[in-house]
């Protein structure tokens, strides 16, 4: 019930992970609190793009960055080339796990504040091969 403090939250998610000299934190905007539902969600969206990106590009450089607007607040969350592309790592042991519900779970949860999740392949310019993003717009 209580609000999230987003900066702090997500700066403890991207330290305080194995790989944290391949994670970027950028925050843009003035921070402000969003409802404890808005704030959840943007939270459980960066904790499950980082898992994603361990699992499906692991080594690769992940950027995260939390961008409060005027009208709304957006989390990006973009890594590297998969494992087998130009430029990416190599297959790690989680490549295989999991049963890929856990966009669709924050999709649904990003609707129901009014909000969008976008999730798909995104050019890496520098790197090589092809990246992935998730994005969370949620209103304020």
């Amino acid at each position: 019930a209580d609000p999230v403090d987003l900066p702090e939250a997500l700066r403890a998610l991207t330290i305080g992970d194995g790989q944290r000299e391949k994670i970027g934190y950028e925050l843009r905007g003035t921070p402000r609190r969003l409802a404890p539902e808005a704030g959840l969600a943007v939270y459980r969206t960066a904790q499950e793009a980082l898992a994603n990106a361990r699992k499906h590009a692991p080594g690769a450089a992940v950027a995260v960055t939390l961008s409060f607007g005027e009208h709304e607040t957006v989390l990006r969350v973009a890594n590297g080339a998969p494992p087998g592309a130009p430029g990416g790592p190599p297959a790690g042991p989680l490549a295989t796990t999991g049963g890929g519900y856990g966009l669709t779970g924050l999709t649904e949860r990003a609707e129901l504040l009014g909000g969008t999740l976008r999730a798909g392949p995104v050019p890496r310019q520098g790197e090589g091969g092809e990246g992935w993003a998730v994005e969370l717009k949620v209103p304020q």
